[in-house]
């Protein structure tokens, strides 16, 4: 398996030869290397932790791992990745061009929100009297019986932050330590994105 963390930097567009214009986004993978390996033998699994990055306010939790890692503020572990050692640097061109891969990531918090934002709910009807119910969730429960709500119903909350995996991404150049990625992939500008071979 191939893997690398890298930060989600812009959304912007390029041209094909053929006169095609694509939606990419760069990702910077600069910095990225193995600051750890866990195995079987004392850590009951075996895995690679890479590093990349700083995180602004790591908490005193963090900052002991960091400390014992020798690692910047972003880690995350991947399966066993094959003839590294700790401190080594892992490139973009790990990767090919048109290569396939598969990009995980946070989805930006969108705070507490009610049922047409968070569920797509399409509201109450616009006409017949209505005054202030237009965005609401009407009905949310039963009777007398059972005269509960069911567990999972859906309702206002809080929304976004979640991991997303967005899967078949192609690879369209690689720059330096640029991996110039066709589509979207989850997450704000500045964020941690792992990528991952198919």
């Amino acid at each position: 398996m191939k893997g690398i963390l890298g930060i989600k930097k812009d959304m912007t567009q390029i041209f094909r030869e053929d006169g095609n214009v694509i939606p990419v986004t760069l990702i910077d993978t600069e910095g990225c290397f193995v600051c750890a390996e866990k195995k079987s033998k004392t850590d009951g699994y075996d895995a690679t932790v890479l590093g990349i990055g700083l995180k602004k306010h790591p908490t005193k939790p963090e900052k002991g791992k960091y400390k014992k890692l020798h690692t910047p503020q972003f880690a995350r572990e991947f399966g066993r990745i094959e003839e590294v050692t700790v401190g080594d640097k892992i490139l973009s061109n790990i990767f090919e061009v048109g290569e396939k891969v598969n990009i995980s990531g946070v989805s930006k918090g969108k705070g507490f929100t009610g049922v047409v934002k968070r569920w797509g709910f399409h509201g109450g009807p616009r006409t017949h009297g209505q005054s202030d119910k237009e965005r609401h969730g009407g009905s949310i429960g039963s009777g007398t019986t059972p005269g509960n709500v069911k567990k999972g119903k859906k309702m206002p909350g809080r929304s976004g932050g979640d991991k997303i995996i967005v899967k078949n991404l192609e690879i369209v150049e690689i720059k330096d330590d640029i991996l110039v990625v066709k589509g979207a992939i989850p997450g704000a500008r500045g964020g941690l994105v792992i990528i991952k071979s198919e």
